[in-house]
């Protein structure tokens, strides 16, 4: 498998050769260039940055090769030890560091793992360091540091409690109107961090009544950690068994969120941000955004509360640079990721949890009555294995072609609009495998399906 480089971070599989996997030496190449950028950026060699995992297998080794790395290289690291990606980013703002890695792979198997590379800011580094990353990790142009310049560590354990207080300190949030439903809830831990920050979050929003599947943060996960349909039968059946108001779902590193009905059906990934942008403009009227590949429904919701939709090429870090540039009041991806710009540029399970909650509470009634009141439209999601020799750039020009009395985008791939028909269908190569996605929606599951089906059918022509 080649290693995969691109906005998302830098990921492969763990083992075999360095330069086709993740192996140690890829790690502590990344690392060093990444944390040289840093240091000529801030003029001095001794900078600081934080350094967090998820639960995966390989992570302890891999974090302590960054972190060994880094203090090869003179970076006093703060030390997270096992956490989640949102709550990295915040330390990073938190202590004032210069930058910061996040260690996970988010939704690929226990195979793979990743470094996310973070700024000052807490947020994603941009392409063009990106592409500085992988030049100094090829050439390897940077220095290590004397014996008197090595870094140091600190580890800190209170950094989970801090994202928990800075969520409850929103306005939208309320742990008094959750605490008065008696909710019952049941999570899917995946067998990473999330059983165990969710839990603490839910109590400190005042649930009493939690229930904690696949817990054990060991990386051997019980099953596929994307949080989709097909891989959560195991906590769809627990909410019916147990008799639950609902359940939450999360990926290894706590930044997707998706929830379970108390029937046992999917809420939809798509629509956990959908909800809390229909919960949100109620109050806080102003701009929303998601990427390309995510549902009209929020568009429609914001055109329910009066307030302005836009969207973004596929890439969290494409949804933050347009959130900033319109004054967004909240964005993500129709993935589950949910980005309250009030907390912090970066998708945040837990913030979206409390908010989803919070909205549920005041709302009254169940989840299925809320998901029903909603705009239904269905998103088929499909994908196509790439072979080494494959021309994208001619592939998806013959769509463009196919289609060329239809609205096209081509900020991220191509996206064909059939505004008619409230239909559309947007391929792309993927940032985090080695596959083309075809993503298709539509008011029906049958008229989805239909149109993405047509559109493979040209690409395998």
């Amino acid at each position: 498998m080649t290693l995969i480089k691109s906005i998302s971070g830098i990921r492969g599989t763990i083992g075999g050769a360095s330069g086709e996997n993740l192996t140690p030496l890829d790690v502590v190449k990344f690392s060093s260039s990444f944390a040289s950028i840093l240091q000529k950026k801030n003029g001095v060699r001794n900078i600081t940055m934080a350094v967090g995992r998820d639960g995966r297998i390989s992570g302890s080794m891999v974090q302590q090769l960054v972190i060994s790395t880094l203090c090869g290289m003179g970076v006093d690291v703060i030390d997270l030890g096992l956490s989640t990606t949102p709550t990295v980013e915040m330390e990073v703002v938190r202590h004032k560091a210069q930058g910061g890695i996040i260690i996970t792979a988010s939704h690929n198997p226990k195979e793979w793992n990743a470094l996310k590379l973070l700024g000052a800011s807490g947020e994603f580094i941009s392409a063009d360091e990106g592409n500085e990353v992988l030049r100094l990790s090829d050439t390897g142009e940077y220095e290590f540091a004397g014996v008197t310049e090595l870094g140091t560590v600190r580890k800190v354990s209170d950094s989970v409690k801090n994202h928990i207080e800075k969520i409850l300190s929103l306005p939208l949030i309320s742990a008094k109107d959750i605490s008065t439903k008696n909710f019952k809830i049941i999570i899917d831990g995946i067998n990473s961090t999330g059983g165990a920050v969710i839990s603490e979050l839910l109590r400190a929003l005042g649930v009493k009544d939690i229930t904690v599947l696949n817990g054990e943060p060991n990386g051997d996960f019980a099953h596929n950690p994307e949080p989709l349909p097909e891989n959560l039968a195991q906590i769809s059946k627990a909410v019916i068994d147990t008799n639950v108001d609902l359940g939450i779902v999360i990926d290894p590193d706590v930044d997707r969120l998706a929830f379970i009905c108390e029937d046992g059906t999917m809420f939809g990934e798509e629509y956990t941000l959908v909800a809390v942008a229909d919960y949100v403009l109620q109050y806080t009227k102003g701009t929303v955004v998601s990427n390309l590949s995510s549902s009209r429904a929020l568009r429609d919701i914001a055109e329910i509360h009066g307030c302005d939709y836009h969207s973004s090429a596929v890439g969290e870090v494409n949804v933050v640079a347009k959130m900033k540039e319109v004054n967004a009041v909240l964005g993500g991806e129709g993935n589950g990721g949910v980005i309250c710009p009030e907390l912090h540029y970066g998708r945040d399970a837990l913030v979206g949890v409390a908010l989803f909650l919070t909205a549920l509470a005041r709302r009254g009634g169940t989840m299925t009555a809320w998901r029903n009141a909603l705009p239904q439209y269905v998103i088929s999601k499909n994908k196509i294995a790439l072979s080494s020799d494959t021309n994208i750039d001619k592939l998806l020009e013959k769509v463009k072609k196919h289609f060329s009395s239809e609205k096209i985008n081509v900020e991220d791939g191509v996206r064909i609009d059939f505004e008619a028909a409230r239909q559309w269908v947007h391929l792309r190569r993927s940032n985090t495998e080695p596959i083309i996605r075809i993503y298709a929606e539509s008011r029906t599951h049958e008229e989805a399906t239909a149109l993405a089906l047509e559109v493979a059918t040209i690409i395998q022509k």
